[in-house]
């Protein structure tokens, strides 16, 4: 088959290719004058950061609109409930099975072992999870789950207001909900939110359209500010995250789809698009257009993906809540020399199956880290340990996490007899949604 220059997807790759060497040229410049990132370093930060703030842009009304929207669309299924809750039990069962790779992998390598006293570069976390502060992180504060924060930077403060993607899931659900039960007389809403989710994936549309020039400063980016140091020092913890990632990305997954009596080879074919957009956006949620597209060219009833692949970008975390999470709490075990017993284990497994949602939108994996390491009593100093390292890790997480998203909206539909298997075996290419 000939390699199709003019593809979005071969765009994409180029775009990591040209990334990567331009991060390693601006490696070789070394620091400016003032010891400061360099012009080329900067110029790639600096795009790259655009990228991901159109990305976060759009994410709240995007979140409203499709959890909105999707459960509305339960109306159309005959066996709504039936399949919501085939939907969360495949979360879980692939969850588990992510959790348990995680945790036979770090008892394997043990990767936090000998490094207790090592000088490595502590970073700070933004934000800590337990699971007072997520209960208490579920209620909104406001209607609009918005939150304001304060940083004090030489002197001077400076607040800015973001939106809490937890609660304005809570807050979607409920809508959704009531629309539900309101019925009829909520149509005319319904309405507006259906040509509000139109209008904005139109617009993430075209964001997305740049995803070859993001993905090319954000490589840039990590290669410029992270080089090969901080891989070194925690090479063995890094080398154990991206072969669990690969193990369910490419053997679990490939085995739950010949299980369900599907090939695989469709299934990466036309799931790559999203896959490769998770991998360079480090965004589930923006991600989701692209997602439900793939999932959609797969077969999937159009009214399944409407509710399970907005549901999945915000809960369902592969990598983020049950692979990481379990690797990164036996590191940091290893490294301050704590010994973990099997109820550890067993709350590890818990914490990640259930715990998920604590990762929600753009959250990154931080906060489900700090969740566990609490929950095990373990210090959360250990996960700054790993934040000079988390933005690569975080493409790897990301692109199993939209992985299995597809996935179990495929399984399920299989299941449910609601896939079309000769969309899902035929041929056709994504382009940018």
């Amino acid at each position: 088959m000939a390699l199709n220059y003019r593809s979005f997807g071969f765009q994409v790759l180029l775009g990591m290719v040209v990334g990567l060497a331009l991060g390693l040229v601006a490696r070789q410049i070394g620091a400016g004058p003032d010891g400061d990132l360099n012009w080329l370093a900067t110029t790639l930060k600096t795009v790259g950061s655009i990228f991901v703030s159109l990305l976060k842009a759009i994410v709240p009304p995007l979140v409203f609109a499709a959890i909105v929207a999707s459960i509305a669309n339960l109306r159309a299924l005959d066996n709504a409930a039936r399949l919501a809750g085939q939907t969360l039990l495949w979360f879980a069962i692939t969850a588990l099975i992510a959790v348990s790779i995680g945790l036979a992998i770090g008892l394997i390598v043990q990767p936090g072992a000998g490094l207790h006293g090592t000088a490595l570069a502590m970073g700070k976390a933004d934000s800590v999870g337990g699971w007072l502060d997520f209960l208490k992180g579920l209620v909104p504060g406001n209607s609009l789950a918005l939150s304001a924060g304060t940083k004090i930077t030489d002197g001077s403060a400076s607040t800015s207001i973001s939106f809490n993607i937890l609660q304005l899931l809570v807050i979607s659900i409920a809508v959704g909900l009531a629309t539900l039960k309101v019925g009829d007389k909520a149509e005319p809403f319904l309405s507006f939110v259906r040509s509000l989710l139109a209008v904005v994936r139109a617009i993430l549309g075209w964001v997305i359209r740049l995803t070859p020039i993001g993905s090319a400063a954000l490589i840039g980016t990590a290669i410029a500010t992270y080089g090969w140091s901080a891989l070194a020092q925690l090479g063995t913890f890094t080398a154990a995250i991206y072969l669990g990632l690969g193990l369910v990305l490419l053997v679990v997954y490939p085995l739950l789809l010949i299980a369900n009596g599907l090939k695989p080879g469709p299934f990466f074919a036309k799931a790559w698009p999203a896959i490769q957009l998770a991998f360079v956006s480090r965004s589930s949620v923006g991600t989701l257009p692209v997602t439900e597209t793939v999932t959609e060219r797969l077969g999937v009833d159009k009214g399944y993906a409407a509710f399970a692949i907005p549901l999945a970008s915000t809960t369902k975390m592969d990598g983020c809540a049950s692979i990481y999470p379990a690797l990164a709490a036996i590191f940091v075990a290893g490294f301050y020399g704590i010994p973990l017993h099997f109820i550890d284990y067993v709350l590890i497994v818990f914490v990640s199956v259930i715990g998920s949602a604590a990762t929600a939108g753009l959250t990154g994996a931080i906060v489900m880290l700090t969740l566990t390491l609490s929950t095990l009593g373990l210090p959360l100093e250990g996960a700054g340990l790993l934040l000079a390292i988390d933005p690569i890790l975080d493409m790897g997480r990301t692109a199993v996490n939209v992985a299995g998203q597809v996935l179990v909206g495929v399984i399920v539909a299989k299941r449910e007899g609601i896939l079309y298997e000769s969309a899902y075996y035929g041929e056709g290419e994504l382009v940018a949604a």
